[in-house]
């Protein structure tokens, strides 16, 4: 019912004075005091002076549905709900006095956000109403509001107390507008313009990523910076003083994400190795500064400004970097002024090295001119001195190598932005387990170039290594810069070629990844003469810092050092200098050093076909398993090959890999972690193969984790039990987190077991599908194990070991599809009773507190003992009601109860006797009167002492089984008492393998067999 409707069946005249009542008669004045009457001290149930009660509020209500009820048409409700409906009527009228507001606030309402306001403070009022109930009370609430309202406006007090309000709210609002405009300045209106068309353009104009000096035919050489931009790491020197009690430590390292490089600090100077991301850094600070529109970016590439001779003015930055809108005329320095600009200057080391001053003195300039801005610097480490802009307040950071993670994130990203997601898997494998190609990938530019070629090869890039570090070297030694737009480099790619390979095979001779700056100079110097185009480039230590400088390749790692920027680049350029000299003698004998193993590989790949031949052969000659593998591994350098050599080094390895047995693949571990980079798999390999190539990779994890679990990812969906076996259990091995995510939740559950040992482990399992059979070792408290299990219905097998914290078993009653429960190193548990529940079939109790309770579980068919049992007899503490097929008696077990009692369960089929007590007549009449038993298993110490007793005739055993037999027991006395046994197993006790032939001739008729234990 509508308000207005309703108000056709209420008259004004009844709702108008039974409002009146609900209000006090008076007024508190004008209303001018500094604290006005709020609504709860006009209401007239309320307060020491009060008129109503909550009793007279609701004969209030009851008259107000009773006058709708009253009037002419059909009721708006059902009459068996009116008390209902007056109850809730009520208690939103006394609600008036819970709102937190006066009479002026109220009107400004309206009565219908007033009555809104009424039903949530009597949250609940229409619950169990009807819907035309609940209608009809919403209803009554707003017309009742619309004349509480009304009875406001005619106080004498309103109009005044209205007036009053008005006035103060203006005063408020206008000191906030003073405040707001003395703070910020409205900016001009052509201004606000521009901007508004700028910072689109330039989000989008460096919201790309460009990968120079790649030819790629199929891939765009341009990627979307916002999908492919990785977060990197700055460090810087720790400036920060020491916590109390922190020992001060003048060599701390901060680190921080680089894109908040400017949050802390104004004016960032930051260095980076050629390719570690200085300009995507530069282009991201742009991007997000434009979107977010608290900062105007500019972005300044040093190499594009000093081309004019003359650096620009702030009115002249937007066309010395071409863009192509024209800003309003003072515009710039008005963004400057205002302390608004953020002023990002890329390539220090770009600009020759007489220009870097004059840039110094127009950056300082800048910088004193406008105040309040923030400056980023971009620079190779060793383009200027340490503190080359620290007097003047700026930070130097420093862009730190990319991390494992990250390099997996930037594949991932990359592949995305190139919208290629079937490579990416292949290349992630080749990265872990390719490790010159890990050591290679630690910077987004050559992860980029690794990315496009292997993604142009078609995911082979393995078998184009060489291209991989000719393209790298090509790139960074000269079309890098060229295609960038700057000047030519003054030393040739083939002089720098030389040069840079006479030192790098200079530190593999060494064994080291450092030099002296001075050896290295000794070096550049003995070569000059014969490098023509370097011999006009002045002294060494010239050419030096040249190669330093413009090569990428090279770096400083500290004063008076040199390295390489990767290892892998020194291997490379050394093998090259080595095949180059003709040194495949040096290259043999050191085959035994992994050290030099990848020098050796890529000597392969450097050297003509025969000269291949040569040193293949001579790494056989060595017959050694490791230097064979490093031979198999040579082949995929080895474009032209004699078909002979290749034939013997594949028949040579191929008694290595794959491995068949665990023994094998043991040996094959041995070789160590190029083993990681041959193994093979899953496909083509038989089960025991695909085991062998698991157990080699499991012990090589320990070593070299990522490329191990490389190898076991790929045989996640192998088929074979031993295979997910050995996949469970090298867990511990591995990052607990990433294995269970990258392995363990891949894996078939069929007859697999999960063990679980540690505190990550079982919240790795809480993340994972269903396991149907756990096992928990170690101390776990059943609240964690259920956390650990979000299912529990799912699982059918549960086994629990070493664990002396474990007691009352009530809380296993949760896993109601429980089949199997083991308990095994477990002394407290007890309360055995809280199975009744379950559909137990297989219960292994090694040692309990106590087994009370156990005798009323009525559905277990196999039970194993070792517990001493309480009673007289079994049927005192054994589950009588149980159908049991297989029990097992061991150490202790009957030691008060002998078997008395065992031929209660005429179900069993198979009795196990551990090392119990000595049997007796009375214990073997027992088992004699079971009628099904075809199994008897028992135990060598029962051979002993006399401890077997008087074994009667048991016809109906067919299968006997000698458990920890060591040979030389007497057993004469069981080949009469058991003439119809047909298979006899024997489990060795000593690890050696027992001879069959005496027990075949006491069993003329039984197959014999042995299992090692």
């Amino acid at each position: 019912m509508e308000p207005a409707v309703l108000g056709g069946k209420l008259a004004s005249s009844l709702v108008a004075p039974l409002v009146k009542k609900l209000f006090v008669t008076g007024g508190p004045g004008a209303g001018l005091a500094d604290r006005p009457v709020r609504l709860d001290r006009l209401v007239s149930f309320r307060g020491e002076r009060r008129t109503l009660g909550p009793k007279e509020v609701r004969g209030l209500a009851g008259k107000l549905v009773a006058g709708s009820l009253d009037s002419p048409g059909e009721p708006p409700f059902p009459l068996d709900e009116t008390e209902a409906v007056t109850d809730a009527l009520a208690a939103r009228l006394l609600a008036l006095g819970d709102l937190d507001m006066d009479d002026v606030q109220a009107v400004r309402l309206g009565h219908g956000e007033l009555a809104a306001r009424l039903r949530r403070q009597a949250a609940g009022s229409g619950d169990g109403l009807s819907t035309d109930a609940r209608y009809f009370l919403d209803s009554a609430s707003e017309w009742a509001c619309l004349h509480v309202l009304e009875f406001f406006t005619r106080r004498s007090t309103f109009v005044a107390r209205t007036l009053v309000a008005q006035t103060r709210g203006q005063a408020e609002l206008i000191a906030k507008v003073d405040e707001l405009i003395s703070r910020v300045p409205r900016p001009d209106a052509r201004d606000t313009a521009f901007e508004r068309r700028y910072l689109p353009y330039v989000a989008d104009r460096h919201n790309r990523i460009t990968i120079y000096g790649i030819d790629l035919r199929d891939s765009p050489d341009r990627w979307p910076l916002e999908v492919a931009y990785l977060s990197l790491e700055a460090t810087a020197d720790g400036d920060r003083t020491a916590l109390p009690d922190e020992p001060a430590d003048p060599e701390r390292t901060v680190r921080l994400p680089a894109e908040a490089a400017l949050t802390a600090h104004d004016r960032v100077l930051l260095r980076g190795d050629a390719g570690s991301g200085k300009t995507t850094l530069v282009q991201w600070l742009a991007v997000t500064a434009a979107r977010d529109g608290d900062r105007v970016p500019y972005v300044l590439p040093l190499r594009t400004l000093t081309r004019a001779g003359t650096l620009p003015s702030p009115a002249a930055f937007l066309t010395a970097v071409g863009c192509p809108l024209t800003p309003p005329e003072g515009w710039a320095e008005r963004v400057l002024g205002a302390g608004r600009g953020l002023v990002l200057v890329d390539g220090l080391d770009e600009i020759p090295a007489a220009e870097r001053h004059r840039t110094r003195d127009w950056l300082l300039a800048l910088i004193r001119a406008f105040p309040g801005n923030r400056w980023l610097l971009t620079s190779r480490p060793t383009a200027v001195r340490p503190d080359w802009l620290a007097t003047e307040g700026f930070r130097e950071l420093s862009l730190t190598p990319m991390r494992e993670p990250d390099v997996a994130t930037f594949v991932r990203r990359w592949h995305a932005a190139a919208e290629a997601p079937e490579f990416e898997t292949r290349l992630l494998d080749s990265l872990h387990t390719k490790r010159d190609l890990a050591r290679l990938a630690t910077n987004p530019l050559m992860c980029g170039l690794i990315c496009a070629l292997h993604r142009e090869r078609r995911g082979y890039l393995p078998t184009g290594r060489k291209e991989l570090y000719d393209a790298a070297l090509t790139m960074l030694l000269a079309r890098r810069d060229r295609e960038r737009g700057m000047e030519a480099v003054e030393l040739s790619e083939e002089a720098q070629l030389e040069l840079l390979q006479r030192l790098a095979y200079a530190l593999v001779l060494s064994g080291r990844t450092e030099m002296a700056v001075e050896t290295a100079e000794g070096i550049v110097a003995r070569a000059l003469p014969s490098v023509a185009s370097a011999a006009g480039q002045g002294d060494a230590a010239t050419v030096l810092r040249a190669l330093v400088l413009r090569s990428g390749l090279l770096r400083q790692p500290g004063d008076g050092t040199l390295d390489f920027v990767h290892r892998t680049f020194q291997d490379y350029l050394g093998a090259r200098y080595a095949v180059e000299e003709g040194h495949l003698d040096v290259l043999a004998c050191h085959a035994g050093d992994t050290q030099w193993e990848d020098v050796i590989r890529m000597a392969v790949a450097h050297a003509r076909p025969g000269e291949r031949a040569v040193l293949l052969r001579r790494l056989l000659a060595e017959d050694e398993p490791r230097v064979t593998l490093l031979a198999l591994a040579c082949l995929e350098h080895a474009t032209a090959l004699d078909p002979a050599v290749r034939a013997e080094v594949e028949t040579r390895a191929g008694a290595l890999i794959p491995p068949g047995s665990t023994e094998d693949a043991k040996a094959l571990a041995e070789a160590g972690p190029l083993v990681l980079e041959l193994l093979p798999g899953p496909e083509g390999l038989t089960a025991p193969e695909a085991h062998g190539v698991t157990v080699a990779a499991s012990l090589l994890a320990e070593r070299e984790p990522v490329p191990a679990l490389a190898v076991l990812r790929r045989f996640r969906t192998h088929p074979d039990l031993l295979v997910r076996r050995q996949l469970v259990g090298t867990w511990e091995r591995f990052g607990t987190r990433e294995y269970a995510t990258e392995v363990l939740d891949h894996l078939d559950r069929k007859n697999l077991y999960m063990t679980v040992t540690s505190d990550a482990e079982r919240a790795a399992l809480a993340d994972m599908r269903p396991w149907g059979r756990l096992v928990f070792r170690g101390r776990h408290q059943w609240s964690d194990i259920a956390a650990a299990v979000p299912d529990p219905a799912a699982v059918e097998d549960l086994i629990i070991i070493d664990n002396p914290e474990l007691t009352d078993l009530r809380a296993a009653a949760v896993f109601e599809s429980l089949r199997r429960l083991e308990l095994s190193g477990c002394q407290s548990v007890c309360g055995f009773r809280w199975l009744t529940s379950l559909s137990l079939e297989t219960l292994v109790i090694g040692e309990a507190a106590d087994v009370d309770g156990l005798r009323d579980v009525a559905s277990i068919r196999v039970l194993s003992l070792t517990q001493p049992l309480a009673g007289s007899g079994l049927t005192d503490s054994l589950p009588v009601g149980s159908p049991l097929e297989f029990l097992f008696l061991g150490r202790g077990t009957t030691e008060n109860t002998g078997l008395r009692g065992l031929s209660h369960w005429r179900t069993l089929e198979v009795l196990s006797l551990g090392d119990t007590t000595p049997l007796t007549a009375e214990d073997w009449a027992e088992v004699a009167q079971l009628p099904h038993l075809t199994g008897l298993y028992l135990n060598s110490r029962l051979f002993q002492g006399g401890g077997l007793g008087p074994v009667p005739a048991l016809p109906g055993i067919t299968e006997l089984r000698l458990v920890a037999f060591r040979g030389d027991e007497n057993i004469a006395a069981l080949s009469s008492r058991l003439p119809g046994v047909r298979r006899v197993r024997l489990w060795s006790g000593s690890g050696e393998r027992l001879d069959t032939a005496p027990f075949a001739a006491l069993f003329p008729d039984a197959e014999v067999t042995v299992a090692e234990r």
